[in-house]
């Protein structure tokens, strides 16, 4: 087949840093191409793939000290992406809903996949004005909100299985917090369970411009008592480290989490997890196999002396079984198959075509 891969401009894919839409298109990418498809990538021009590399601004966006509108880019992409879409069979954009209304005209060949949450108001009057735009969830609880959207499939992310290997006998002796510093992903709460235990806690974790009051007025006076390290941002090649010699993941979140990338991160270096009860997890994590889902502080407290003696050899079993990228590849290869069989033998398709052109009517000014 021949694929369109559109993704976000703002981090490079794979990105250097933080970044999770755009490294699970990488991932895709790059196990599509591994199964012989013709894939493209529309992405920022730093990219590295295998695939054809479309540049569609020169960097990531989020680095470039110049850029303060992204949405310029965007429309700039999306009408390069419009201008070849004849060439590709699937279209598939990881862009929220930004191409809709220039893409619906060829509705039968987009996927659309729901990177974020689903739940803000503001959001379900676009899937009711285009409900003919198939969709993919990245959890089964993304859905809830917009239950009624032209959801397709259900798509759980994978990663490479060669990405991060397992650390059976971790020596760092701390627990780890990877993520944003935001009241939603609730780093304090990290660090009252780990000092509560006495236990090192190590968190990387990068500080978006939006959340700088938060991270200054109520996390960084937390970062100055014992056994509390703050990494900052943490790259692609050391995240592997820093998860695999961690005692455990803690991921006390405080809301509807679309799928938790860092959740399979850990598992995939045989780090346990321990997640509270929010979206996605209790899809994510197999309780008592890769990681404990806990309801509250207290309950989280407990649950740590079983968390650090589970069987990591059994965490990234479960990891190799669930959520490879190449699982994830197929999963989304048949759903394209789907598609393009159902356009076929749909008798009242036609073959799609430019919409039409607004007829402008030129009338005589009345004076």
């Amino acid at each position: 087949m021949k694929i369109a891969q559109i993704a976000p401009l703002m981090e490079s894919v794979p990105p250097r840093f933080y970044g999770g839409t755009e490294r699970v298109v990488s991932y895709l990418t790059e196990e599509l191409v591994k199964l012989g498809h013709n894939v493209t990538l529309f992405a920022s021009g730093d990219s590295i793939t295998s695939a054809r590399l479309v540049s569609c601004a020169a960097t990531a966006l989020r680095l470039d000290p110049h850029v303060v509108d992204p949405i310029p880019y965007y429309m700039l992409m999306l009408d390069r992406v419009r201008q070849h879409a004849a060439a590709f069979d699937i279209l598939h954009f990881h862009i929220d809903y930004l191409h809709f209304p220039l893409f619906r005209y060829l509705a039968a060949r987009t996927v659309t996949t729901l990177h974020g949450r689903q739940d803000l108001p503001d959001i379900k009057p676009i899937f009711f004005g285009f409900d003919d735009m198939p969709l993919v969830s990245i959890s089964s609880d993304q859905r809830r909100p917009v239950a009624s959207a032209n959801f397709a499939a259900t798509i759980h992310h994978g990663l490479p299985l060669n990405l991060m290997q397992p650390i059976l006998q971790p020596r760092g002796g701390y627990l780890a917090f990877i993520g944003r510093i935001s009241p939603e992903k609730r780093p304090d709460r990290a660090i009252a369970i780990a000092r509560s235990l006495g236990i090192p806690i190590k968190i990387a974790a990068k500080v978006d411009p939006v959340d700088e009051a938060y991270f200054r007025e109520t996390i960084a006076p937390l970062l100055e008592v014992p056994g509390v390290q703050f990494i900052g941002e943490i790259s692609e090649q050391n995240k592997g480290a820093f998860l695999g010699e961690a005692l455990g993941l803690l991921f006390p979140i405080e809301w509807p989490e679309p799928f938790g990338l860092v959740m399979i991160e850990a598992m995939a270096c045989g780090t346990p997890v321990l997640a509270f009860r929010c979206g996605s997890v209790p899809e994510i994590v197999d309780e008592g196999v890769t990681g404990m889902i806990v309801e509250h502080m207290d309950e989280a407290i407990a649950a740590i002396p079983r968390l650090l003696a589970m069987d990591r050899r059994a965490v990234r079993r479960r990891f190799e079984e669930r959520f490879s990228s190449a699982r994830m590849a197929r999963d989304y290869v048949h759903l394209y198959r789907k598609m393009l069989q159902d356009t076929l033998h749909d008798t009242t398709e036609t073959q799609a075509t430019e919409p039409p052109a607004f007829n402008i009517v030129e009338t005589e000014t009345m004076n």
